[in-house]
């Protein structure tokens, strides 16, 4: 019996020829921007990584309090990504704001003094900024992200230059405009202005040639590489036919960082005042860019994802699916141009509906009128004067909330670290914009409880696409337990999520979702249980589980 035994065991294990059968692996769990968890930072406010960069350009006057470069850089996010920072937030994508050369000078908007520290003020898309590092900073932090699955974003800014001061002078009529200043009432009064005085507005309408700005080529001679730059133009001109337009220079010296670099994708500033025409054209020259690198770089292709764009159309809401209402003209963004937008409505939904309410909601809007594009949620950031929880009274709640919601989280630095996002002394958006707290990280034992617990949700949210993704069902109203589900090619995923739970010993009804004899693990607590009688047991001293089949 022993030797029959034997016989059905090889048998099993190898086919007629002799070979080795490899039995099925099972299917590794993909990224899907659609549920991604995106960590926001300011480059400038995030982590000192080079203290010999501080100050460039004699950016030395006294500002506004927070209107200042503060010392943060492209090393000191590298820094993070190698100590496993956001690998143990389960960030699988990070958003930088603008890196490239911002003005030399400041600029009193009646805040104080204020420099470029922000990255919106550019006046060299093709430069990296020093006070933010080097292009081998930029290609070390790609390179290290990728190794631990981590996404780079990048932030795009088409729509205008930075200010006019002392040490930067004015772009050339035929690239900008300075009046009229925008009121918002209609679209054309929310495209062909300037957001703000003396904010030069790219003419992103303008069709005919232009030069080069001045500045740049008295810029890229001193610097030796006048010759290079225009001949890269000449070759990305005679490639595309596009004219020699503002905009168009523009989309070129943002693809080189696709194309050099390897970024996976650009957040894009300010979209809804420029053309909708030109985030397709936008759209067109990234993929290009992001295929060429493809194919020149095999080594250090990820997946078989495209290139991402999520845009900031300000005050879009999910609510509206895909169509933008200026009042006098509906735009859709979505189609042919961005995979999502950023939605300003999460905060307002997670205020004031049941969690059930604002889940279903999403993931109803996400798999229907949104299928194929998705929205990045968030409930503070850089510029929103409104957060969820400005005083950071509720993180454990904002973390449920965000992390938790159908759709792509972003995570705003220092959401996960109680950073307050009221500083006293600080006039306008300053008072967002503190260094990250590490210190507190480091000693705060409260602290550390929230990271923890942001910790858990995020890697949880990582780990299963569903999540993010996929489709949400209630099981149970009282205790509060829903499930998500999603499936990808030969890939499915499956998790029980309960909140406000019992602390202690927990029943739960899982016969919707695993079958009896399961093995289940809460993420949360790390405690596995077996599927009984339809029901889970877990015994934890926290009110949270989240259930995922082992």
């Amino acid at each position: 019996m022993k030797y029959i035994s034997i016989l059905i065991i090889t048998l099993f294990f190898f086919n007629c020829e002799g070979k080795k059968k490899v039995l099925p692996e099972k299917p590794k769990t993909p990224f899907v921007w659609e549920a991604a968890n995106v960590y926001f930072l300011l480059t400038d406010r995030f982590n000192n990584g080079d203290r010999s960069n501080d100050i460039n350009f004699d950016r030395t006057l006294k500002t506004g309090k927070l209107r200042g470069f503060e010392g943060g850089d492209i090393k000191g996010v590298t820094q993070k990504i190698k100590e496993g920072y956001f690998s143990n937030l389960g960030i699988n994508a990070i958003w930088m704001t603008p890196i490239v050369e911002q003005i030399h000078g400041g600029t009193d908007e009646g805040t104080g003094l204020s420099y470029g520290f922000h990255g919106y003020w550019t006046s060299d898309w093709t430069a990296i900024d020093p006070n933010f590092g080097t292009e081998e900073d930029l290609r070390e932090l790609v390179n290290v992200a990728h190794k631990y699955g981590i996404r780079v974003l990048l932030d795009a800014v088409i729509n205008h230059t930075g200010p006019v001061t002392d040490k930067d002078v004015k772009w050339p009529d035929e690239w900008v405009r300075t009046e009229p200043q925008c009121d918002y009432q209609s679209f054309e009064s929310t495209v062909t202005c300037t957001l703000v005085k003396n904010l030069p507005d790219i003419k992103t309408e303008n069709n005919e040639n232009v030069d080069l700005p001045p500045q740049l080529v008295e810029k890229w001679k001193v610097e030796g590489r006048y010759e290079q730059e225009v001949a890269e133009l000449n070759a990305f001109f005679e490639r595309t036919k596009y004219p020699r337009a503002p905009r168009f220079y523009i989309m070129k010296w943002l693809s080189d960082y696709i194309s050099d670099f390897g970024i996976d994708g650009y957040r894009v500033d300010t979209v809804k005042h420029t053309e909708s025409y030109v985030w397709q054209e936008f759209k067109s020259v990234c993929d290009f860019a992001f295929a060429e690198f493809k194919q020149n770089n095999p080594s250090k292709v990820l997946d078989d994802n495209s290139f991402y764009l999520v845009g900031e159309v300000y005050n879009y809401g999910i609510s509206a699916t895909k169509a933008f209402d200026f009042g006098d003209k509906k735009v859709n963004y979505f189609d042919n141009a961005f995979d999502g937008l950023i939605n300003f409505e999460a905060k307002w939904n997670a205020a004031q509906m049941t969690t059930e309410e604002h889940f279903r909601k999403y993931s109803d809007i996400l798999n229907s009128d949104l299928k194929g594009f998705s929205v990045l949620n968030y409930l503070s950031s850089h510029d929103d004067g409104q957060p969820f929880d400005p005083a950071r009274e509720k993180p454990f709640e904002t973390a449920t909330k965000l992390l938790l919601c159908p759709g792509v989280s972003q995570v705003y630095y220092g959401d996960e670290s109680g950073r307050s996002l009221i500083i006293e002394g600080t006039e306008g958006d300053a008072t967002l914009r503190s260094f990250m707290n590490w210190e507190a990280i480091k000693n705060d034992i409260k602290i550390k409880e929230i990271l923890k617990h942001w910790q858990k949700l995020g890697q949880f949210r990582a780990n299963h696409p569903a999540i993010g993704a996929g489709i949400h069902q209630m099981i149970t109203e009282k205790p509060y337990l829903f499930y998500r589900s999603f499936s990808k090619d030969n890939f499915k995923d499956l998790v029980v999520v309960g909140l406000d739970l019992p602390k202690g010993m927990k029943v739960l009804d899982v016969s919707k979702v695993f079958e009896n004899g399961d093995n289940i693990q809460d993420a949360y607590s790390g405690i596995s249980a077996k599927v009984k009688q339809g029901k889970i047991a877990i015994d934890s001293k926290f009110n949270i589980v989240l259930l995922e089949k082992k």
